[in-house]
């Protein structure tokens, strides 16, 4: 529990903190693997960056969003009475696209960067 001083500064009747901005950083979506350039160019950031730059920023985006499918895979798979849900094998099946097609993509930003 916070100082009462602290608490004075939330919000009548709650103990929580005022709400924040919702407003997404190039830093955040980056770290939630957010990888597409087209999305990624919608930050005002992004265009004050070198091409190198740019293309770290995809590339630890890439590497973010292959371990946020690999633990999502991991957890579905670990789940109890994983024989008598059918429908979980539906979802590992959706997540293995998701890494094929992340793997696909990584081939194609990895040579569109790689030109002059």
């Amino acid at each position: 529990m916070g100082t009462l001083d602290e608490e004075t500064k939330f919000e009548k009747g709650s103990r929580l903190p005022p709400k924040k901005s919702s407003a997404l950083t190039l830093q955040d979506a980056v770290e939630l693997g957010e990888y597409d350039p087209s999305f990624l160019s919608t930050f005002a950031e992004w265009h004050t960056l070198s091409r190198h730059v740019q293309f770290q920023y995809i590339r630890r985006a890439l590497d973010n969003r292959h371990r946020h499918l690999v633990v999502q895979w991991a957890e579905i798979f670990n789940m109890l009475d994983f024989s008598k849900k059918p429908e979980l094998s539906y979802a590992l099946e959706n997540i293995q696209k998701q890494i094929k097609k992340l793997d696909k993509d990584r081939e194609r930003l990895y040579i569109e960067y790689s030109k002059l």
